[in-house]
């Protein structure tokens, strides 16, 4: 009886270890078929035209046909939409790509919502649970804090908008130490501080982003705000707007990677500094 469970028993594990090993070549294969025709179809195809071109979804297309579950081809997919503002195809195809791998997809997409689509509550949504499964990670140069400050500050929240500024300044500060913070930090908590009219608070935070970039022009267009609320002198005042508008057409604005495609909230237009800047 005993000899015939020890076969038994071996027989469990000789099946295991078979299924087991079928499972890791299963898994080789498939992950060395996407690389080749990831290398076949993007980087051999694809990438070889612009975004905007048909071949780049031709080629795209063709991989699809052939590896369906490929995320990274999905959000290649609907990349070009987005940077053509044709918002909706584009998250149709972004959804794909998060439903395969959420780790990996969900907050681009978040990122997708908050900056290009605009809307800010399911930005806010896919930021926190990105958050859950990332922890606060970093995506397009800043922590997943910055952007849900972002969105709160769009929807008028402005101590939510705060609440995660704050938060992103201290995760940087913990991370590389207080000299390596963003200068986009300071100035959007700077705006916040501007729109809770905490104006000479708004000031200290807009030159600690003058001091880490100099000449920004957003910067320096709303501290000449603040200081005209604050009745400074107009002269200093006037000073503060021409320089504001020199810097800017020399192109010191901001330096976000997607800023060619899309206007971050409160980057300034030549428009504004115009016509708006001493009547606000």
């Amino acid at each position: 009886m005993r000899k015939k469970i020890t076969i038994t028993m071996l027989l469990v594990v000789i099946v295991s270890t078979i299924s087991f090993c079928q499972s890791v070549k299963f898994f080789t294969t498939a992950r060395q078929l996407k690389d080749s025709i990831e290398k076949e179809y993007y980087i051999n195809g694809a990438e070889h035209y612009s975004y905007f071109s048909d071949m780049w979804q031709i080629y795209i297309d063709s991989a699809l046909a052939i590896i369906p579950d490929d995320d990274f081809l999905w959000s290649e997919k609907a990349m070009p939409y987005f940077k053509c503002r044709k918002y909706e195809v584009g998250l149709t195809y972004l959804d794909n790509a998060v439903l395969l791998n959420p780790k990996q997809q969900l907050d681009y997409r978040a990122f997708i919502k908050c900056v290009f689509c605009k809307t800010y509550k399911d930005a806010i949504i896919d930021f926190k649970n990105a958050g859950k499964l990332n922890g606060n990670f970093t995506t397009k140069e800043h922590p997943y804090s910055f952007y849900i400050g972002l969105s709160y500050l769009s929807l008028n929240q402005f101590d939510s908008a705060k609440t995660y500024f704050d938060s992103t300044v201290a995760t940087e500060t913990l991370i590389a130490g207080p000299s390596t913070i963003h200068f986009m930090d300071w100035f959007y908590l700077g705006i916040t501080c501007y729109e809770k009219k905490d104006y000479q608070q708004a000031i200290n935070y807009f030159d600690k982003a003058l001091t880490r970039y100099n000449h920004f022009s957003e910067a320096e267009f709303y501290k000449a705000i603040c200081l005209h609320k604050l009745h400074t002198n107009k002269d200093t005042v006037d000073r503060l707007f021409d320089e504001a508008y020199a810097d800017f057409k020399k192109g010191y604005s901001f330096t976000e990677d997607n800023c060619v495609y899309e206007k971050y909230p409160y980057q300034l237009s030549e428009y504004i500094l115009q016509y708006h800047g001493r009547s606000m």
